[in-house]
């Protein structure tokens, strides 16, 4: 087994402000990781459509993306796991005869079943990401490995019902859901990680604010929910820091001895911990 460390960072409500912008603590944390040499690995519930810029931006080559469904290191694909065309087929058809909103999430498209569907539309401007093209079959001729439903809990209750056996649905806003085959979590697409580097779970960290993260939390050495997490994420997790727009994450690697305080540049001290 190495000694390497490696950390796991879910995206919204956690390595992105409410805003959905980057805090420069949280730059300079990730740039202090790596040159420190610890791994960093974004591990988030959207398809790698939807976060490609902050790829660039924050300096990742890795990441497990669709709530563990696709996995990638150092731009190679490690884990890939797609939904049944059968069951996609069915349920699309049923979404269409009630005029519910769905998209589709694959490592390289991120499509929608109807143009300027309202619910799909707000949800995804709470991410401040642009509307999907449409392409109500890409089931047919790609492989899908997440869907969002879009709906209230009654709308959403009859697809629960249907298949509940095979699927789990997660809320991640008030009129949207995952829904993904059961079993599968961010923990499948971390452990894929550690094995492939023989990484043991002792040096293993992972920060996470909502409810796709409690398996995550749970398959670590230390679990970090952030200050803005769910109650029930906070109870599980190993530590709790300050939230994801009060220089969360930085504070929780300084906790966790991940960084030490030479690590914070002079500027960042006056903001982080205003007299």
């Amino acid at each position: 087994m190495t000694n390497k460390k490696i950390v796991f960072f879910d995206l919204d409500g956690t390595l992105m402000s409410h805003d959905k912008t980057i805090l420069p603590s949280t730059k300079e944390a990730l740039h202090a990781l790596r040159k420190k040499g610890i791994i960093t690995v974004i591990c988030t519930g959207r398809a790698p459509r939807m976060f490609q810029e902050l790829i660039t931006e924050l300096e990742f080559d890795s990441y497990i993306s669709m709530n563990g469904q696709h996995v990638v290191y150092e731009g190679k694909e490690l884990f890939s796991n797609p939904m049944d065309k059968e069951i996609l087929t069915e349920l699309s058809k049923h979404a269409k005869e009630r005029g519910h909103g769905i998209t589709y999430s694959n490592s390289e498209v991120f499509a929608v079943n109807e143009a300027e569907h309202p619910l799909v539309a707000g949800s995804l401007g709470r991410l401040k990401l642009d509307y999907p093209s449409v392409d109500e079959a890409i089931y047919s001729h790609s492989p899908v490995h997440q869907i969002q439903l879009y709906g209230n809990v009654e709308d959403i209750q009859p697809y629960m019902d249907r298949y509940q056996n095979d699927y789990e649905f997660i809320r991640w806003d008030e009129n949207a859901v995952d829904m993904l085959p059961k079993g599968a979590s961010k923990a499948v697409g971390i452990l894929k990680v550690m094995e492939h580097l023989n990484i043991t779970v002792e040096n293993s960290y992972a920060f996470g604010d909502g409810p796709n993260d409690f398996e995550m939390i749970e398959c670590v050495g230390t679990g970090i929910a952030m200050g803005n997490a769910i109650p029930e994420l906070k109870e599980k997790a190993d530590l709790v820091t300050d939230t994801c727009s009060n220089d969360g994450i930085m504070k929780g690697l300084l906790a966790c001895g991940l960084l030490e305080e030479v690590d914070v540049p002079l500027y960042l001290k006056s903001l982080m911990y205003p007299s």
